[in-house]
């Protein structure tokens, strides 16, 4: 098997793992991160009724990334808007879905964001 897909599987195993432990509820919707090479995308998801409450990405022209959107910095960003929009909604805790990635790096430094801005879990 090519080191990629086996690295992509390895990737979709552990989220469908962690699928089973989180689930968004109204009260406390869920925080779903995704990262490509180039771009972090967020939402805050209720599970239950099967919606995205907010979201916000890295490919968003307002945040003001210009090209450098596959970084830390610009996953900062990305969290801090999120959990501004987040808490305009009334949303105060979530909890976080990593979905399989490791938390370190980018997806760390959304978390962190997002817990600087306000946001609860």
């Amino acid at each position: 098997m090519d080191h990629a897909k086996h690295k992509r599987a390895r990737r979709e195993r552990r989220h469908v793992g962690i699928r089973k432990r989180v689930e968004g509820t109204p009260s406390r919707p869920r925080l779903a991160v995704y990262k490509s090479l180039m771009h972090i995308y967020a939402q805050v998801i209720d599970d239950l009724a099967g919606r995205t409450l907010v979201s916000a990405s890295s490919l968003e022209a307002d945040l003001g990334l210009g090209k450098k959107t596959g970084n830390a910095a610009a996953a900062a960003a990305v969290g801090a808007a999120l959990a501004k929009r987040a808490k305009d909604k009334g949303v105060q805790a979530v909890v976080f879905d990593r979905a399989g990635f490791r938390y370190h790096g980018r997806v760390k430094a959304l978390a962190d964001a997002a817990r600087k801005e306000g946001l609860q879990f």
